[in-house]
């Protein structure tokens, strides 16, 4: 029998103020304004989320580099070629600006016939050479063109021009990434302009995207979700949650697929554990739960399914490559820029490996994925095809179906990690949605530009400011370590969820911070995330490195507050709008509550508390209990690293109290702490430690 139970992780309900889809005299949507202010940068980092215009926001800036600050040509670097056309010809002063954007046919290679992947089409880098010696201005080419092309003519050719990379992510600092280290090259020379663009500035192998010293020649422009989606006219809230299911998914799918709904589907690969091994007949089984299968239609490939009520609903296979015609035709129909606005040319779109970054159907309401995917990075982008604002749609929803552990299995391991790797999703999620957080000092002073409440900011009182515009908070923290490096203080500006992301993906931090009660929360909140920090950024002094500690866990466990709060709010039963604003809300509700905050009460959290209780309710009774035995079983002893993390802590203990933590003490954590110097001293007269 196959039972699903859902999970609603994430709830944002928006303000829709319009004022992301308002243009400026220059027609220039906000974002696209705060990058164009940056024009001058010669590099140019731009993170902002899908659907607020980065493609626009490009052209704009290479125009400006191209006529207004003397470089040559511009190369427009895309990852795959169905991403190509979102760079195509604008007629932007039509709109208010001084110059068109226009790409000759020729120079956009993604629209030629040839291959598009690691083996890059011999013509196409030949095209590329004969773009460097022309008078011609702009090139669109994948990142595999370009990588080719920069080893044929080398790093020299490229002087003086403009180097636009979208999909930044894919990039990393790896010594196997080859774009990442000519990147590097380009940055060591000097020679050229770089805009990198993502809409997820993560990587699901945790590797950083840049170095840290070529990273901070860039000048970043950040433009988040929360300013994104409160700034649309016609989406009232998106949710995010996941479904756990016992036996087959294709039973499981039923409660979750709603045809009403225009819908992507992404079956899991034929690899995953969730898979028959026949992805055809998957979604075959898809269409016969829909209804009656009509046939094809044979001008756009679409599939015809005849529902009970009598809807035909018109469905694109993007999973069955067995014709290539066929998909070819699939695809052509669903890019046809005369479709673009008819939100009735498609209904639902069912894909394994297709359909997620940079594609752009408006009208998804609802993404539907079975089974974990590789990477945070990838949960992103799909998220991002349901995030698009368009008349008529007031919500948009994203669901993970995941297989419910089960202890009893051979393969629970890989059923536990499925299922923390989805937390992780969410504990990310509720970050990247959440309002960017500023925290000083207690009685630091107020921020220009915030509003602290009626009465204004009040020396020695809980103070808590918002900047709306920005869609910023400001909380001041008794205790907090500030940053003293330029370097440190961009971090806890502008990176504070990559270091999340990095901490929420560490498996062996969320096993025991979700499934280990005997886990004091600091052994997570202090030990796990400096050495996170250290690892990350070991060039930073220990003060820096504290710093950044500091404020990443506090952006987290405030958030994490927050949603206890709206859970709470939910359980009372107020009523949904209640718990969905209550996650923006219950930030300042928690800080007020509290009276002060302080760096040890945030040191206290354990993050991945409410993500638990949310869990308990979810998923059955004896499984939880199977999960936590599991886990608890393969509890280690103090190892070397663990000891000197937590020998550090216990020296900061002494200094705090005037004494060292105690074996026998009561409170957990000092107990650890005590355990964990013990541990150190014995290794280092081991000689384990260099």
């Amino acid at each position: 029998m196959t039972t699903a139970r859902p999970i609603p992780a994430v709830s944002f309900q928006t303000a829709r103020s319009g004022a992301s889809a308002k243009s400026n005299e220059l027609g220039m949507r906000p974002m696209q304004e705060r990058a164009y202010n940056k024009r001058g940068e010669q590099y140019l980092l731009i993170k902002s989320p899908p659907a607020s215009g980065k493609s626009r926001a490009l052209m704009f800036i290479a125009l400006d580099k191209l006529h207004n600050q003397g470089l040559r040509q511009a190369i427009i670097v895309v990852p795959e070629k169905s991403i190509g056309g979102s760079f195509a010809d604008e007629p932007l002063s039509q709109f208010g600006f001084w110059a068109d954007w226009t790409v000759k046919p020729k120079w956009n290679l993604c629209n030629t016939p040839g291959q598009d992947e690691e083996k890059s089409d011999p013509s196409k880098i030949k095209a590329l050479g004969q773009f460097l010696e022309s008078e011609d201005q702009v090139l669109v080419c994948t990142h595999a063109t370009f990588r080719f092309g920069v080893e044929r003519f080398g790093i020299e050719a490229f002087d003086d021009r403009l180097i636009a990379v979208d999909e930044f992510h894919h990039v990393s600092a790896s010594e196997d990434n080859r774009l990442g280290a000519q990147l590097a090259a380009f940055i060591a020379r000097d020679k050229v302009h770089i805009v990198a663009m993502t809409g997820s500035y993560f990587r699901g192998d945790a590797v950083p995207v840049l170095t840290p010293d070529d990273e901070a020649r860039f000048e970043p422009v950040t433009y988040t979700y929360y300013e994104q989606l409160n700034g649309y006219e016609h989406l009232k809230s998106l949710n995010i949650g996941y479904f756990f299911y016992t036996g087959r998914y294709l039973e499981a799918i039923e409660h979750c697929l709603d045809p009403a709904l225009k819908t992507i589907v992404h079956i899991p690969s034929v690899n995953a554990r969730e898979s028959t091994k026949d992805k055809v007949s998957e979604v075959n089984e898809i269409l016969h739960y829909l209804g009656k299968w009509q046939g094809a239609d044979p001008v756009t490939g679409f599939e015809l399914v005849a529902m009970p009520d009598g809807r035909v609903l018109k469905i694109a296979d993007l999973v069955d490559d067995s014709d290539p015609a066929r998909r070819t035709k699939v695809l052509s129909a669903l890019k046809d820029p005369a479709h673009k606005n008819d939100r009735n040319h498609v209904d639902i779109i069912i894909a394994l490996g297709m359909a997620k970054e940079g594609f752009d159907w408006i009208w998804c309401e609802h993404a539907l994925t079975v089974g974990y995917r590789s990477s945070l990075t990838e949960i992103i982008q799909i998220i991002g095809r349901a995030t698009r604002d368009a008349p008529g749609k007031t919500t948009a929803t994203f669901t993970n179906l995941i297989a419910e552990p089960d202890a009893s299995e051979a393969a629970v391991a890989d059923a536990i990690n499925d299922t923390l790797k989805a937390i992780a999703a969410s504990l990310l999620m509720e970050q990247v949605l959440a309002p960017r957080f500023t925290f000083s000092p207690k009685s630091a002073g107020p921020l220009p530009d915030f509003d602290y409440g009626p009465e204004g900011y009040q020396e020695g009182k809980a103070n808590v400011g918002v900047h709306e515009e920005r869609g910023q908070y400001h909380f001041e923290i008794a205790g907090l370590v500030t940053p003293k490096s330029l370097e440190a203080a961009r971090i806890c500006d502008e990176d504070l969820n990559e270091v999340i992301a990095a901490f929420v993906q560490k498996k062996s931090v969320a096993e025991r911070g979700m499934f280990d009660e005997e886990t004091p929360p600091q052994e997570l909140t202090q030990a796990a995330m400096s050495a996170i920090v250290r690892e990350r950024y070991p060039d930073l002094s220990a003060d820096d490195q504290e710093a950044v500690r500091q404020h990443a866990i506090a952006a987290l466990n405030l958030t994490q507050k927050a949603k206890a709060l709206a859970m709470e709010a939910l359980d009372r039963g107020e009523g949904e709008q209640r718990a969905n604003t209550a996650l923006l809300e219950g930030v300042r509700q928690y800080a007020m509550d509290v009276r002060e905050l302080d760096i040890d009460l945030i040191d206290s959290i354990n993050p991945w508390q409410a993500a638990y209780s949310v869990l308990a309710k979810s998923m059955s009774e004896s499984t939880l209990k199977q999960v936590q035995a599991a886990i608890a079983a393969k509890r280690t002893k103090i190892g070397p690293e663990e000891a000197k993390e937590l020998a550090a802590a216990a020296v900061k203990f002494k200094k705090e109290r005037g004494r060292l933590p105690a074996v026998t003490s009561s409170d957990a954590w000092e107990q650890r702490l005590a355990e964990g110097a013990a541990a150190f001293m014995r290794f280092r007269e081991e000689g384990r430690y260099e």
